[in-house]
C-alpha cells in the first residue's frame, strides 16, 4: 500500500477510534474497542473501505503506534488521545526525571500562565525524547520544546501513566514544573 493511502486510512481511523465513531454509525465499548468486522462494514458503508491486510499494515507501520489490536486480533482501539469518554487502563509508572512537551510557539504564553492542560483529551501527552516532542509541536506551527520536571511533580504527588505506545500521560502540568528549551 502506498504512503498516501496508509495516511488516509490512519487519519480516518483516528477520527473514528479517538473522536467520533458516530460518523460511521458506531459506538466504542467502555474500553474504546470496536470489532474489526463492524468497523470495516461501517466504514465501507460510508465510502471508506479497506481490507484487513491494509488495516494490519496501518497499525504495524504507524510510527506513533496510535492503534492496537486486542489479543485475538478481532478488535481494535486507539492507544490514547481520545476526546470521547473511554476507560483505558493505563499503567501507572514512575517517569524519567525529565519529560518533554512539544507545542506551537503561539501557545507558550498561555502555557506559562496556566500550565499544560488536557483540554478535550483525557490526559496531557508527554514524550521521553526531544525529537518526538519537536515532531508533535511542528504539527501546529513553529515548534517549541518544553522540559517537564517530573521529579518535582512526583514529590507533590502528581501521577504519571504510560500508554501501550510509550506516550507519557498526566492530568496536568502546572507552570512551575515547566522550562522552555
Amino acid at each position: 500500500m502506498d504512503e498516501k493511502r496508509k495516511t488516509k486510512i490512519s487519519k480516518f481511523l483516528s477520527l473514528v477510534l479517538r473522536h467520533a465513531p458516530e460518523t460511521v454509525g458506531l459506538s466504542l465499548d467502555e474500553n474504546g474497542w470496536l470489532k474489526i468486522e463492524d468497523l470495516r462494514k461501517a466504514c465501507a458503508a460510508h465510502g471508506k473501505s479497506f481490507t484487513v491486510a491494509e488495516l494490519e499494515e496501518v497499525v504495524a507501520a504507524n510510527d506513533k503506534k496510535r492503534f492496537a489490536f486486542d489479543e485475538t486480533k478481532t478488535k481494535i482501539r486507539a492507544s490514547q488521545g481520545h476526546s470521547i469518554n473511554v476507560e483505558i487502563e493505563f499503567e501507572r509508572k514512575t517517569p524519567p526525571e525529565i519529560l518533554y512537551h512539544g507545542t506551537a510557539e503561539r501557545n507558550v504564553g498561555v502555557i506559562f500562565s496556566s500550565g499544560l492542560q488536557k483540554m478535550k483529551r483525557h490526559h496531557v501527552h508527554l514524550s521521553a525524547d526531544t525529537e518526538t516532542a519537536r515532531r508533535v509541536g511542528a504539527r501546529y506551527g513553529k515548534p517549541v520544546l518544553l522540559e517537564v520536571n517530573t521529579k518535582a511533580m512526583l514529590a507533590e504527588n502528581h501521577e504519571f501513566f504510560v500508554s501501550a505506545n510509550g506516550v507519557w500521560l498526566t492530568d496536568e502540568v502546572p507552570p512551575r514544573f515547566l522550562k522552555l528549551l
